[in-house]
């Protein structure tokens, strides 16, 4: 049973090491959806725009980065005119971090690449094996989310 388990893991690997490469979540300097900057940059002006304004730990928390990568992205995403850090009165101690009006087009841009990507990506599944894999999909995010918050 071990050996079984195993293999479903190395085929399990073998699966998301091609999916990623097929995606094209290995490109350092574009999105997927073909936008030029990271994913990490994309993802971070996506939360900012769709929950911020959020501290600096925040934003970390839901990227599942370390405080010191955070504040690199938002010092690259600062300088495209993109994001700012406010502080709040009566807090002087938190810094907020808030999309600009640039990093709110952005981000619809980035919303409507994403959602043009992932509908070619959707067609090219049959319609009745595509709840499957979203399903799976669900399953696969649900195991990794608990296996982070056991570490």
């Amino acid at each position: 049973m071990q050996e079984d388990s195993e293999s479903d893991a190395v085929v399990l690997q073998a699966r998301i090491i091609a999916f990623v490469r097929a995606f094209g979540l290995y490109q350092p300097d574009q999105t997927p959806c073909g936008q030029a900057l990271s994913v990490s940059e994309a993802h971070t002006v996506t939360e900012l725009d769709r929950d911020g304004p959020l501290t600096q730990v925040e934003l970390a928390g839901r990227l599942r980065l370390t405080k010191s990568t955070v504040s690199r992205l938002v010092d690259q995403l600062t300088a495209r005119g993109w994001v700012q850090r406010r502080k709040r009165d009566g807090d002087g101690r938190l810094v907020w971090l808030e999309v600009t009006d640039a990093g709110r087009h952005a981000a619809g841009e980035l919303a409507t690449a994403r959602a043009a990507r992932f509908s070619s990506l959707l067609e090219a599944i049959p319609a009745g094996r595509r709840q499957t894999v979203v399903d799976a999909l669900t399953l696969l995010v649900k195991a990794a989310d608990e296996q982070h918050d056991q570490h």
